[in-house]
């Protein structure tokens, strides 16, 4: 039985800092196990500026322990208005690594979101042309479709169609929760990847209700059905280079969780690696950790592989119910996992 693990430095391809006192809360766990993130962009107001994303990078480094060698990736957040020529200027400058499309009011600050992919097509020539990748939550936002069935509705009414239109775009569909996302990903080009979170591995849609309703349970896109959650992990843990890791990290204080209308997100960055690590070894392919964690995004996005290493080691790890002054409550709080992480 393996004792220690020693992978390449893993990235995260999907994290929300936020911002203001909440960046400096937060910032550190990431900074901690990974060495690149791509930061999403959907603060209050958007970042749909390369002025405002430097900005926001800066904001990002100022938060970090001192010491720290994390590189933060910004992207630009699309509207209906978005200038394709401005956002690929940022993208060569090096400031954008990617553009974010949300739907309009699809999941928290999306309310600036697009309404139309159609309005993006002059955007989305644009950055075909110029190899930018395009970052997708992935879901339909209408009252009268089932929220349990809204990721696989994008699919077949948008998703389906920009990949056809748009055949070397670089498409990235986030934090996929069903079958019909990992079949689609995987009857793609190589041009097509998902990312796919620590808790889709670990939970379906009854950890939402059981005992009681469960906030800490709720992000978007929500947690489906057993048998998606299933075909989600065998994606992840197939050792196909179109699934890599993204955290989705997306941290709220307990108060606004446990609310009358509580926030979506599970905060994971504090036992990412550990978490992962946890599911890899369940299904008995520890040894494909490490490209999902760290070579499969650094190839698709076309950035060289990390240079340094991390370790875990085997030792019992107790979750604590609260993080970060007892504001915060972390996936997996109050269960013991088997991995550490030491650095």
């Amino acid at each position: 039985m393996t004792e220690r693990l020693t992978i390449r430095r893993p990235d995260d391809w999907h994290v929300h800092l936020r911002d203001g006192a909440m960046l400096e809360t937060v910032a550190r766990y990431t900074a901690r196990q990974f060495g690149r993130a791509i930061v999403m962009p959907n603060l209050a107001p958007p970042v749909t500026s390369v002025e405002a994303a430097t900005a926001y990078r800066e904001r990002i480094l100022a938060a970090l322990p001192e010491g720290s060698d994390f590189t933060p990736l910004m992207t630009c957040y699309l509207t209906d208005r978005a200038d394709g020529g401005n956002i690929v200027d940022g993208y060569r400058q090096g400031v954008f690594a990617a553009c974010k499309l949300y739907p309009a009011n699809a999941t928290t600050n999306s309310a600036a979101g697009v309404t139309d992919i159609r309005n993006l097509y002059p955007v989305l020539e644009a950055m075909q042309a110029a190899g930018m990748p395009l970052l997708i939550h992935g879901e339909v936002t209408s009252r009268d479709i089932d929220i349990f069935d809204r990721e696989a509705v994008f699919i077949e009414r948008t998703l389906s169609g920009l990949v056809r239109d748009f055949p070397a775009l670089k498409v990235v569909l986030e934090h996929i929760t069903t079958a019909d996302a990992a079949d689609f990903v995987t009857a793609q080009g190589p041009n097509v990847a998902a990312t796919i979170t620590p808790h889709h591995l670990h939970i379906n849609r009854n950890a939402l209700f059981e005992g009681g309703l469960r906030p800490h349970a709720y992000c978007l896109p929500v947690a489906k059905r057993e048998r998606h959650r299933l075909a989600v992990r065998r994606a992840a843990t197939s050792g196909s280079p179109k699934f890599f890791l993204g955290t989705d990290s997306a941290p709220h204080t307990h108060e606004a969780k446990e609310s009358a209308c509580g926030c979506a997100g599970i905060f994971n960055a504090p036992y990412a690696l550990e978490s992962y690590a946890m599911a890899f070894e369940e299904d008995g392919v520890l040894d494909r950790l490490e490209g999902f964690a760290s070579e499969h995004g650094p190839r698709f996005y076309g950035l060289p592989l990390n240079e340094g290493t991390v370790t875990l080691e085997r030792v019992e790890t107790s979750v604590p119910d609260r993080v970060a002054d007892d504001r915060l409550v972390p996936f997996h709080a109050g269960q013991t996992l088997p991995w550490r992480f030491v650095g």
